[in-house]
């Protein structure tokens, strides 16, 4: 399958498939893979979720402008809410984007990342999963599974899922959470250069474009192709 600009940027189903198992849209060579982490976290005592699987270009911009217009909350690196008002336009988009992608610019596209935790760890169903360094780093409450979790992949039984996100490389905050099968989505992110990153920008019907456009280029390598490399 082409890596189309509507594949690259969300603004297309056509490379996804149902994952009967998590009721999400994956991209349909990761339904397989998934499936066999899926059975064996459970083997392991865990009750994998997925929160967040494929996200359309629309869902995106609906979280980017809420964040620009104080609807939603903008984090610092430590995971505590920023005043916005006291930034910059510039300092906005920079500080949204440690936390969320530019809408177009997000591995969620693809449909070969996923944001995943352990159902059976919630302290109360109405418990609201924030997704915040507190609930995954040690003592948190996804801390466990997050540690079979990098042992099970470090032993190759299912290859291919790695973090983009694992380490501080100053670009998108650590997500312990996010998990992205290297071998469809690392084709998709050599396809998805420059020239895309700019046109999507140009039609997107996002708030902040301005400011994004000035700042394109750094926010293109910094938060676009700055990631942890897989590991072959």
């Amino acid at each position: 399958m082409n890596a189309t600009f509507e594949i690259l940027t969300g603004r297309t189903e056509e490379h996804l498939a149902r994952h009967s198992g998590f009721n999400i849209l994956i991209h349909k060579d990761v339904v397989a893979p998934l499936s066999i982490l899926q059975q064996e976290a459970q083997k392991a005592g865990f009750e994998p979720m997925i929160v967040s699987g494929f996200r359309s270009h629309q869902k995106q911009l609906d979280i980017w402008n809420a964040k620009v217009r104080g609807e939603r909350a903008v984090l610092d690196d430590d995971g505590v809410p920023l005043n916005i008002r006291t930034l910059s336009e510039e300092d906005l988009a920079l500080a949204i984007m440690r936390w969320s992608a530019l809408p177009g610019a997000s591995r969620h596209h693809w449909g070969t990342d996923f944001d995943i935790v352990d159902r059976a760890a919630l302290p109360s169903p109405d418990y609201q999963i924030q997704l915040v360094p507190e609930e995954v780093e040690e003592g948190g409450i996804f801390a466990p599974f997050y540690d079979w979790l990098e042992d099970f992949l470090s032993a190759g039984s299912t290859p291919g899922f790695f973090w983009p996100y694992k380490t501080d490389r100053k670009g998108v905050a650590p997500e312990r959470w996010h998990l992205s099968f290297a071998p469809i989505a690392n084709r998709l992110q050599s396809a998805y250069d420059f020239e895309i990153f700019w046109r999507n920008i140009e039609e997107s019907n996002l708030l902040l474009k301005q400011a994004v456009k000035l700042s394109a280029h750094e926010l293109y390598h910094r938060f676009f192709l700055n990631i942890t490399p897989s590991v072959s």
